[in-house]
């Protein structure tokens, strides 16, 4: 109709065939006067190898302008306040380093199985479906220095800065685990490998738990502790701040032996139920020195009632105005991939057992292990979260 004719194309295919469908796209429905571009789904690739000859394939018929790496998260209406809350708001940007905060967590859970994906899953284990890509995101956004501009390469500049000060991940960081068979009351919860698309004896991990490290001079020393899984007590999504204690604090005694529970907390709920909370410590009225903990508390659905738009809607009108900012970079890809992959092949070439844990629980108790070694307490087990 004389328009100039734009086309995008969304790969939410099997990874197999990705190269085949770039190379019949590009050279048989490319636009002509217009822009093509294309939209690759995870997973992207399995490890740094496969991962780096799959850029080289697509690279073969598209430009790295052409392709987009969707990272759904990266949409997701708490991932993109992150930066907001950090970059303009004066009271947290001096906070955000190694002299106030403690340690960061990012949990991942879901209270559901595999449920017929376990052929899929089986391929690729919580490690690289959720980890190497949702959660290593968030922290390369919570963890980076300000950027130049809010221009797409600036960002994903101090994105590949962060990934690449990374320690990559050893086996003694990482805990494993798998869901097994439980019941309850009368109703019974299947194993994992009770899935029929999933081979018998299976070692695939459905639960992680990772403590990284970034050896800049901003995170020296801080634990940032992943932790995500399926077929738990609960469906949640969210970042953790933990501030450190207050020097020579005077209420000490108020709050008894357990200082842990004076911690000041910023906490941002990507999902269910968005919401950003600070945890505070104030006295309860009356005519007694009580203190207590409350929520400074920023719930989206009562502040924001209108709709919050999903995150692919975001991501599919950013890729069609050809704005970058919140798809992957390959060097960013390779970045976070080197991370995750002497780790992977470890587990696989020594066949590492994960440890077994009831469908609906809190997971694997080698997650608290962990987490203590690091002097870390998991934020989502305290049970003051509703």
């Amino acid at each position: 109709a004389g328009r100039l004719p734009n086309r995008l194309f969304y790969l939410s295919i099997p990874p197999n065939i990705f190269v085949d469908v770039v190379r019949c796209a590009s050279l048989g429905a490319s636009s002509k006067k217009g822009w093509t571009r294309v939209i690759v789904e995870k997973p992207f690739g399995r490890d740094s190898q496969s991962s780096r000859e799959l850029t080289k394939c697509l690279k073969q018929y598209l430009n790295e302008d052409q392709i987009f790496r969707i990272d759904h998260y990266l949409g997701k209406e708490l991932v993109e306040n992150l930066s907001v809350l950090r970059f303009s708001n004066l009271v947290f940007e001096p906070l955000w380093s190694r002299n106030c905060i403690r340690n960061v967590q990012l949990i991942f859970s879901e209270d559901f199985g595999t449920e017929g994906r376990g052929g899929y899953f089986d391929n690729y284990g919580i490690i690289r479906d959720i980890m190497q890509n949702h959660l290593l995101q968030i922290l390369a956004l919570f963890a980076m220095e300000t950027p130049v501009s809010l221009d797409a390469e600036d960002i994903r500049n101090e994105k590949v800065k962060v990934l690449r000060s990374m320690r990559p991940l050893e086996l003694d960081d990482v805990v494993i685990g798998q869901y097994k068979g439980h019941s309850k009351g009368n109703k019974s919860y299947p194993a994992y490998t009770d899935d029929p698309t999933v081979p018998k004896g299976s070692l695939t991990p459905t639960f992680a738990a990772a403590a990284l490290f970034i050896n800049n001079a901003r995170w020296d020393g801080v634990p940032f502790l992943m932790k995500a899984g399926k077929a738990l007590h609960t469906r949640r999504a969210e970042i953790r701040v933990q501030f450190r204690h207050v020097p020579g604090n005077l209420y000490k005694q108020n709050f008894g032996p357990d200082l842990d529970k004076a911690t000041n907390e910023l906490v941002l709920r990507v999902q269910p139920d968005e919401a950003i909370y600070l945890k505070i410590n104030n006295k309860v009225p009356g005519l007694g020195m009580r203190l207590d903990r409350s929520d400074l508390n920023l719930l989206y659905r009562a502040r924001y009632p209108k709709e919050i738009p999903d995150a692919y809607e975001r991501l599919l009108l950013d890729a069609i105005e050809g704005e970058r900012r919140l798809f992957i970079r390959s060097d960013e890809l390779e970045a976070a991939w080197s991370l995750f992959t002497p780790l992977l092949k470890e587990l696989e070439e020594k066949k590492i057992a994960p440890e077994l844990y009831p469908y609906g629980s809190r997971g694997p108790v080698g997650a608290y292990y962990l987490a203590a070694k690091h002097n870390v307490r998991w934020g989502d087990l305290s049970g003051e979260d509703s």
